[in-house]
């Protein structure tokens, strides 16, 4: 029986179709003409006639501004969508794993936050992901809400290779330095759930967890390992964010606790670092064969 994902061109989802590809393991994807998450029944009627062994949710809407000015949209896809894929799982009885965001949390402090801190999202694309989780949890489906920051691979515009393209423009730029977290690449996010969703056909606990990369950093100083590794010289300067305003707020403090993650599967963050000059070898290998 096959695992549906929904998505399709995503960081994370393109990760996951790789690795299964590797792994021979029986994905099957949904693009936005498949399953359009604006239609959260439909997403829901269609796990139900499929019957499939489970349901991995790697489609959000990520666009953190605009989700400002259409907080409506964006609850139905973040929230509603993943609450209907829940519903149709607990039907079935079959497991779900679905992916969140450090979002969800205000960003005060400085000490990662742990899978069960108190919550109270920023911005409504934190509000549209934290609906989500909420109504995952009360679908009664065995399901792992995964939360994770900062993603970044060789897919699509990511932090990573706008850093690249401004480096090689300019000689010098300004970047946010209070705001910390884990820097995470999309593909230990696959293999971190290639591994989950095994755990959960072999009926093991579910809850909700977090993964990111280690160590935490400030985007300026990720900014920098990205520069000094590409062999860029374009200087890095530490600014705060009051000075780079932006329509949705960021949280300061992204820093993730992640240890259960470790204890209850085995699954320990990944040096970014190590991550990170894979996707620097890839970006230049297709750069240099264009």
């Amino acid at each position: 029986m096959s695992i549906l994902v929904f998505g399709h061109s995503g960081q994370v989802a393109l990760e996951l179709a790789r690795l299964g590809n590797e792994l021979k393991l029986p994905f099957f994807f949904l693009a936005r003409q498949d399953a359009d998450l604006c239609y959260p029944d439909k997403c829901e009627e269609l796990i139900l006639s499929r019957r499939p062994a489970a349901v991995i949710n790697a489609a959000a809407w990520n666009a953190v501004d605009a989700a400002e000015t259409a907080e409506a949209e964006a609850s139905v896809v973040n929230g509603e969508a993943p609450g209907a894929m829940a519903r149709a799982c607990a039907k079935l009885s079959i497991p779900f794993l679905h992916i969140s965001s450090d979002y969800v949390f205000d960003g005060s402090g400085h000490n990662p936050w742990r899978p069960h801190d108190p919550v109270g999202p920023l911005g409504a694309y934190g509000r549209s992901k934290l609906l989500g989780e909420r109504l995952v949890r009360e679908s009664g489906a065995r399901a792992i809400i995964l939360r994770t920051s900062w993603v970044f691979s060789v897919h699509g515009a990511n932090f990573v290779k706008t850093m690249l393209r401004l480096g090689e423009e300019r000689s010098q730029l300004n970047v946010v330095g209070d705001q910390v977290g884990g820097p995470t690449s999309a593909s230990s996010i696959a293999r971190s759930a290639v591994i989950l969703i095994q755990a959960l056909l072999k009926g093991e606990a579910s809850g909700t967890f977090h993964f990111s990369g280690t160590p935490d950093v400030s985007w300026a100083e990720f900014a920098t390992a990205i520069m000094d590794l590409a062999g860029l010289t374009c200087e890095i300067v530490p600014i705060l964010s009051a000075d780079y305003p932006t329509t949705a707020p960021r949280p300061l403090n992204s820093r993730m606790e992640c240890s259960s993650l470790l204890d209850a599967y085995g699954i320990p963050r990944d040096a970014w670092s190590h991550d990170l000059e894979h996707v620097l070898t890839e970006l230049k290998e297709k750069s240099d064969a264009t």
